[in-house]
């Protein structure tokens, strides 16, 4: 599966689809807030997920039960790499530039930041050492 993007319809279908791991079309419905989307939509939705690789299903019937073919990590890892080329010149100093300056991120969230940092920091360090 190359580099495909979902739209925003098939996201929100997919994020119901990596929650539940495997769903029948009216299983996913339900899973969606009020206003729910139509069973029409949602099964459009679903097979074009299947043609693009995204989904894949077995059969009961005439039912269709659906699951994910990629993980969402798989898909997250992939399009944040494409979105800090594209958004900070493939920079993650610069990314971090940004939220340390972002009117949005609070001192207690930078402190929880540097903490991870400063654990995967001393990891890294760990194993160049051993």
């Amino acid at each position: 599966m190359e580099n495909k993007r979902l739209t925003k319809a098939e996201e929100e279908v997919m994020q119901q689809l990596w929650e539940l791991k495997e769903a029948f079309v009216n299983e996913l419905v339900e899973k969606f807030p009020d206003p729910k989307p139509a069973y029409n939509t949602v099964s459009t939705i679903i097979r074009i997920l299947e043609k693009k690789g995204f989904v894949a299903h077995r059969a009961f019937g005439k039912s269709h039960q659906y699951y994910p073919v990629q993980s969402k990590k798989e898909y997250a890892d992939k399009h944040f790499s494409h979105f800090i080329e594209n958004y900070f010149s493939n920079s993650y100093q610069t990314l971090v530039s940004f939220l340390t300056h972002h009117d949005k991120l609070d001192i207690k969230d930078m402190e929880a930041i540097r903490a991870l940092m400063d654990v995967e920091i001393n990891r890294q360090k760990g194993d160049q050492n051993g």
